[in-house]
């Protein structure tokens, strides 16, 4: 499976506090995919597997500096990137 391309943002021009409010959005859309995963999951190795990455993606959340527009959409990039991986998956 190859990896999409990261697409130009037209967030380079919005407030950064409309990007952050994205960036929040993004990640709890990510955790709840996350989330349903691990519900669904068939052994307890899987279960944990999908918590490390709610914990991880969480961490990672707070650790953006909240006026740094540029981290901010690499990582709305990055987490959009990983719903979508995640949805084709589902739909194989």
């Amino acid at each position: 499976m190859s990896t999409p391309q990261r697409k130009p943002s037209a967030y380079h021009d919005a407030p950064t506090a409309m990007v952050f409010d994205l960036l929040a959005e993004t990640a709890t859309r990510l955790i709840g995919r996350y989330n349903h995963l691990s519900e669904t999951a068939t052994t307890k190795e899987e279960l944990d597997a999908w918590w490390e990455k709610v914990i991880r993606l969480r961490d990672a959340k707070r650790a953006v500096p909240a006026q740094d527009p540029d981290q901010l959409i690499a990582r709305i990039q990055e987490w959009t990137e990983e719903l979508e991986l995640l949805e084709s998956a589902d739909r194989d």
